[in-house]
């Protein structure tokens, strides 16, 4: 569940909510665990899309350190996402879930503008 945090948002960046992307307790539990792993140079999670891919648009995450302007913020407990502007017209209302399965498992997407999804779920159109 997202969490609201008294830490201040920086200028430029506004607060999102479940509605933009919601994670799932595990994936939050991964994203913490792989945070811890990287250290302190990164404190966000960056979700976003760029063109590519077998279906035309493409899944895209990395850590940073730093949020941008035009960025959106949704706080799950201690971990913090960051949203573009521009990704979070494809996202909007998307699940990301983590499962350790040993096959198919890793960071999953379910995301409701989808109308075609590739079969690893890495890429999908609209």
């Amino acid at each position: 569940m997202a969490v609201q945090s008294s830490t201040a948002i920086p200028e430029g960046v506004r607060q999102g909510d479940e509605r933009l992307i919601k994670l799932s307790d595990s994936a939050v539990a991964k994203v913490r665990s792989l945070l811890e792993r990287e250290g302190e140079d990164v404190s966000l999670l960056r979700v976003g899309v760029s063109g590519g891919g077998c279906n035309g648009l493409s899944y895209k995450m990395r850590f940073v350190s730093q949020t941008k302007r035009g960025d959106i913020l949704v706080r799950f407990d201690d971990v913090s996402v960051i949203v573009d502007s521009k990704s979070a017209l494809y996202l909007k209302g998307s699940h990301l879930d983590y499962s350790n399965a040993l096959i198919s498992g890793g960071f999953k997407f379910s995301n409701p503008n989808a109308t075609s999804s590739c079969s690893c779920g890495e890429s999908f159109s609209i």
